[in-house]
């Protein structure tokens, strides 16, 4: 059985997903590169169907999602080639305020297409899901997404930090509604967020207290340059420090999130982790890591395992936001647990122990 997958947002992030369908869609049991279940609970990597898409860039709209994923100014690695044509036209989503004033021609923004109506095509489509990848600060336009779904009558899956499935209300809608949300802001699979906590969590539990910490990141796609206002950054900003924080039962001095555009690095994405304590007898300690990643692949191998995740709370008629699976995946889930926990859940989720 397929999963029919809508997207909202058809940049960096959207491309690796797309690619990596294609990529492992003939991938077996085993140590595979990149990929935590390649069964998750009886569906395969293959069985997700991209069914529409929504964006826009005036280079995107009308194309096919094979080839718009990798149009100007997508610069996400190409490692799926060739790429078949995928029969879904991509589609004028609303603008709002998903496209900040400097970013309009970044984005190539195609002022002249009326939006098409997402709901209805969301229900002509039959999508199972809509899969949010809106640019940072887009308070609108996720809403009239999520709306848009709940409308039609399909799951949502938020991958940006706008919180909607960690906010009671609107969790509460889709509870209501009969469908499931999975959210907020999509977790690297080895990236800046999930690095340190692991390493807050090696000082909280060795007995090191923390005096001290920030993360610093830098990249040159379009998510940081899109990020260099600070207006579109609250959400982020919070999102990203409760991952980190959360995890120490004591007030930090702490400083998390994106600093600095450098468009040379193209999709990398570099971070500095700083971290100052004191360990045995008072005497200090500190810790400095340097992580340098393909920034959107990075995420891809975690929103595949959601959209499993989701299509199994549709069959097994879950509603609401699902607890495991976004406190595995998400920097601001509905609720926060150490990682090990998270993971634990969502192995239980599977095999249908746990039921959200």
């Amino acid at each position: 059985m397929k999963i029919r997958v809508a997207i909202a947002g058809v940049g960096n992030c959207a491309s690796a997903l797309v690619q990596g369908v294609h990529y492992y869609e003939n991938v077996k049991e085993g140590n595979v590169p990149g990929i935590m279940h390649v069964d998750f609970g009886g569906y395969h990597i293959r069985d997700i169907e991209f069914v529409a898409a929504f964006d826009v860039n005036k280079y995107k709209i009308g194309k096919d999602l094979s080839e718009a994923i990798f149009a100007e100014p997508n610069c996400c690695a190409r490692f799926a080639n060739p790429m078949p044509k995928l029969g879904v036209k991509v589609l004028p989503g609303p603008v709002l305020d998903g496209v900040a004033p400097h970013m309009r021609e970044p984005f190539k923004v195609d002022i002249d297409d009326d939006p098409v109506d997402v709901a209805e095509v969301l229900k002509e489509a039959d999508a199972d899901m809509l899969v949010n990848f809106l640019p940072v600060g887009s308070y609108k336009a996720t809403r009239y997404y999520a709306e848009a779904a709940l409308e039609a009558g399909c799951a949502f899956v938020n991958c940006i930090p706008e919180f909607i499935a960690s906010d009671e209300e609107w969790a509460g809608r889709f509870e209501k509604a009969g469908l499931p949300i999975a959210g907020d802001d999509i977790k690297s699979q080895l990236g800046a967020t999930i690095l340190h906590r692991a390493l807050v969590r090696l000082f909280v539990e060795r007995g090191v207290m923390i005096d001290e910490t920030y993360q610093l990141n830098i990249g040159g796609n379009t998510d940081f340059l899109n990020m260099t206002y600070e207006e579109r950054l609250k959400t982020k900003r919070i999102s990203k420090t409760e991952a980190v924080t959360s995890m120490v039962p004591y007030e930090v001095p702490t400083r998390i999130g994106p600093s600095d555009y450098v468009p040379f690095l193209g999709d990398k994405k570099i971070c500095y982790i700083h971290l100052k304590g004191r360990k045995f007898g008072n005497q200090p300690v500190t810790v400095s890591a340097k992580l340098e990643v393909e920034d959107s692949p990075n995420s891809a191998g975690m929103v595949i395992d959601v959209i499993r995740a989701v299509k199994l709370a549709l069959d097994r008629g879950i509603a609401g936001p699902l607890i495991s699976i976004s406190a595995y995946a998400f920097k601001h889930p509905p609720v926060q647990v150490e990682d090990h926990i998270a993971r634990r859940w969502v192995e239980e989720f599977i095999r249908g122990e746990r039921e959200r």
